[in-house]
């Protein structure tokens, strides 16, 4: 009974997804700022990034991409060896822009607790976003095969917000910062997953958590901090 709920599930969404590709004028009319007096490469990559994160990397073709991006696949194919090399692009371009909010959040100015009280105030409004369907990182990754460039990419990102989340543990003077890092990257990032999967209870239950988390995590005292 379990597997024929699930084949149903997956062919519904796989059906809905195909009748929502077969017409992109939605899409398009909804990316079409976005697009505008941009060159073909980056009206490409645009559409790629919109219809990797909306419907999933495989299920999307070339030729969905091309028309929503305005061009033809002879173009795409110009800027693009193959659809590969155009996953490795999304993956790239998510994992620079991701970066760059960490970086803006956790590592420009303030004090350690007002540094991390903006990221966890950003991380309640990515969770709240009616847009949101998940880390578009993982959910590739989960697609994608394990020797696939793309995935590399992935990798050396997550590990990057980890060690940048440890890096700011450290410099709130928690005890712990990797057990800490651990605890806060599993809380968001299983909540991405939670909110793809159709799940929002937990989800509105995780930003309480993270401050309570960060509120009663033991630190270092002033005494055994570190001296320069």
């Amino acid at each position: 009974m379990l597997t024929a709920i699930n084949f149903f599930v997956k062919w519904a969404m796989v059906t809905t997804h195909d009748r929502e590709l077969r017409d992109l004028s939605k899409l398009r009319a909804a990316i079409a700022g976005k697009i505008e007096g941009k060159s073909p490469r980056e009206r490409i990559l645009l559409a790629a990034c919109e219809l990797f994160y909306r419907y999933g990397v495989h299920p999307v073709g070339v030729e969905a991409i091309a028309e929503t991006a305005l061009t033809n696949k002879m173009t795409l194919y110009r800027h693009f060896r193959s659809k590969d090399d155009l996953i490795v692009a999304f993956a790239e371009q998510h994992a620079a822009q991701y970066s760059e909010v960490l970086h803006r959040l956790l590592g420009g100015s303030g004090t350690p607790e007002q540094k991390l009280k903006s990221w966890v105030d950003h991380v309640e409004d990515v969770l709240t976003n009616e847009r949101e369907r998940g880390c578009a990182l993982a959910n590739a990754a989960v697609e994608l095969d394990p020797k696939h460039p793309a995935r590399a990419v992935i990798e050396e990102y997550k590990q990057r917000k980890y060690d940048t989340l440890v890096a700011a543990f450290r410099a709130a003077h928690y005890r712990e910062p990797e057990r800490l890092a651990d605890e806060v990257f599993l809380l968001f990032e299983g909540a991405r997953i939670s909110l793809q999967c159709g799940s929002a209870g937990p989800v509105s239950r995780v930003v309480s958590m993270l401050r309570t988390l960060l509120a009663t995590s033991p630190r270092l005292e002033a005494t055994a901090l570190p001296t320069e």
